[in-house]
């Protein structure tokens, strides 16, 4: 548990960027209060898998180290406790406190930022983030197809964004979207459309399950 190239030459470019990009952890954010879900949106099973348990598998076939974000009052919870668990240790609420204690945690290390509330997250949406991820922006996201802004809850937050969103914070800022807006990001156009449809409520849950459902039937068909 934790508290708190040569010019013109692409391939030359590529390995530079892989070998100066910072070791990358993933972290999966389940400290929210689901509110409007009325019940912990951590545990809501999709085929009997909770949908902390299919984050977590995500993460962990694209990087070798994944912890959980959890407020300090979760330590204790079963569904979390099992799992590397990353304790909020600085002041605030909301995504921006588990991404500035998972930065703070390793300052070093470029943290793989994920939702617990993204059913159809795909291997395919997290390769093509990893794929063209940028080490010199402070992260990498991708554009949202509903409204183009940045998803901030599915992306790459590097070493440098720490500092930033300290200060953002600091000066009344609590919204990691609005941060990238205000300081960029390296933004992505998602291949996978549906991959970064969330639920928030108990109406959206039902029709994510019932889609679920229907893609497995239809691959045992």
């Amino acid at each position: 548990m934790t508290s708190g190239a040569v010019a013109g030459d692409p391939d030359t470019g590529a390995a530079l960027k892989t070998r100066t990009a910072a070791p990358l952890h993933g972290l999966i954010l389940a400290g929210g209060a689901s509110s409007r879900m009325q019940r912990d949106k951590a545990l809501l099973l999709y085929r009997g898998e909770s949908q902390l348990q299919r984050a977590f598998e995500a993460a962990s076939r694209h990087v070798s180290r994944v912890f959980v974000s959890v407020r300090s009052t979760q330590v204790s919870d079963p569904a979390r406790a099992k799992r590397p668990l990353i304790v909020d240790s600085v002041e605030g609420e909301g995504p921006i406190v588990g991404i500035r204690s998972a930065l703070a945690a390793d300052p070093q290390a470029a943290w793989l930022v994920l939702a617990c509330d993204l059913p159809f997250l795909s291997d395919a949406a997290l390769s093509q983030l990893l794929r063209e991820r940028d080490p010199a922006s402070l992260a990498t996201a991708f554009r949202s197809v509903h409204d183009g802004l940045p998803e901030p809850l599915c992306a790459v937050w590097e070493p440098a964004a720490g500092a930033a969103l300290a200060a953002y914070q600091e000066g009344g800022g609590r919204c990691p979207r609005k941060f990238l807006i205000r300081q960029g990001a390296h933004l992505l156009e998602p291949l996978d459309r549906r991959a970064l449809d969330n639920v928030n409520t108990p109406e959206e849950y039902a029709r994510a399950a019932a889609a679920i459902d229907a893609q497995y039937v239809g691959r045992q068909q």
